[in-house]
Order: C-alpha cells, then sequence, then structure tokens
C-alpha cells in the first residue's frame, strides 16, 4: 500500500504544484490589471499635492522677482533707471507713429486737395468749352435769322416798291 500510497500522494502533489501554479498565475494577472488602476490613482494623488506645492513655489520666486530690486538703495535706483528708460522708448515710439501717421495724413490731404481741384478745373473747362460752343451756335443762329429776315423785308421792300411803279 505505500506504493499506493506513494504514488498517489505524487499525483496529488503534481495537482496540487498545478493548482497552485494557476493560483500563481491568475494573481499575477489579478495584480497587473490592477497596477494601473493603482499607478492612476497615485499619479492623481500626486498631482493633488504637486499643483498646488508647484503654484506658491512659483508665486514665491515671482514675490522674490518684484522685491528683491527694491531690497536696497543701488538696486531701487537701478530698477527706477530701468523704469524710466522703458517708459522714455515707449514715449518715443508713440511720438515716431504720431508723426509718421500726421505725415501720411498730411499727405493723402495734399493729395485728394490736388485730384479735387484737377478734377474741378477739368470741369471748368468742359462747362467753358460747351457754353462757347453754345454761344458761338446762337449767334450764328440768330446772324442767319437776321439775315433771313433782312433779306425777306428787302424782297419785300422790293415787291412793294414794284407795286408802288406799277401803280404810278
Amino acid at each position: 500500500m505505500a506504493t499506493s500510497s506513494n504514488g498517489s500522494s505524487k499525483t496529488q502533489a503534481k495537482r496540487t504544484k498545478t493548482n497552485a501554479k494557476r493560483t500563481a498565475n491568475s494573481a499575477g494577472r489579478t495584480a497587473k490589471a490592477a497596477a494601473p488602476v493603482q499607478n492612476q490613482v497615485r499619479s492623481i494623488a500626486e498631482t493633488a499635492v504637486d499643483l498646488p506645492v508647484g503654484a506658491v513655489l512659483n508665486v514665491a520666486d515671482r514675490l522674490s522677482e518684484l522685491v528683491d530690486p527694491w531690497t536696497d538703495r543701488r538696486g531701487a535706483e537701478k530698477q527706477v533707471k530701468a523704469y524710466r528708460t522703458r517708459f522714455e522708448r515707449t514715449l518715443k515710439r508713440a511720438e515716431r507713429r504720431g508723426a509718421t501717421a500726421r505725415r501720411k495724413a498730411t499727405t493723402e490731404a495734399k493729395r485728394t486737395r490736388n485730384r479735387v481741384e484737377r478734377e474741378a478745373r477739368k470741369r471748368q473747362r468742359t462747362v467753358e468749352t460747351t457754353l462757347k460752343r453754345n454761344r458761338n451756335e446762337a449767334e450764328q443762329r440768330v446772324r442767319k435769322a437776321i439775315d433771313e429776315q433782312t433779306a425777306r423785308a428787302q424782297d419785300l421792300v422790293d415787291q412793294v416798291t414794284e407795286q408802288l411803279s406799277a401803280l404810278r
């Protein structure tokens, strides 16, 4: 029986070993599946802590940058001089832009004035030419009418003179 119990215990041992491997593999897969979730939770928790700490450090750095130049007289004078220089540069830039805009506006106004004057002279010449032509045409018509009326009057005078001479 020893062989029989020994054989069955070997089988039992193999079965147990196989089941243990399966359980281990299953536990490993479960752990691997849970690892990304744990990593995400850890990442979110770290972000929740890191963000405010980083914001506080940024604010502290900015305040330090603002306060440092003003801690001693030399630094304050240097900072005031830098502000003055930057302000003067800005003023000069604004002045240049204003001068450029004024020159452009003046040039554009001159161009517009010249164009309007040129167009006015052209229209004036056109009107004068039209008036001169119309006056000449009217004078010619009047002369022609006078000449025609004079000729008719002369014809009538000649007829009346003939009739009077025939009556005498």
